[in-house]
């Protein structure tokens, strides 16, 4: 099994009630995509609730390989729901592990 992690800084010029509704949005987007993409074995959303820390948003999912993970990230479904964040992420790391 795949890991797959991916962290979002959204832009710092962004209202509390911006951030809130472009996270609600991104969160409901995502978290609907597994009736859409067979291969995603959980996908979850949170966001950070510690202010002292960098990023916003943590997608964590896991998927069966690292092939999977790499047609996800291209499946139209998956692009949509990014793009939710286009215009607000500043910033975005990743990780894909095998646990």
């Amino acid at each position: 099994m795949v890991k797959h992690i991916v962290l979002f800084k959204l832009k710092e010029n962004l209202s509390t009630e911006e951030k809130q509704a472009v996270i609600d949005k991104f969160k409901a987007a995502i978290e609907a995509l597994p009736p859409v993409i067979p291969s995603i074995r959980k996908i979850f959303v949170g966001q950070n609730i510690n202010a002292d820390e960098k990023w916003d948003i943590c997608l964590e999912s896991e998927f069966d390989t690292l092939e999977d993970v790499k047609a996800y990230a291209v499946h139209p479904a998956h692009v949509a729901a990014a793009g939710i964040l286009k215009e607000t992420k500043q910033d975005r790391a990743c990780t894909d592990y095998i646990f």
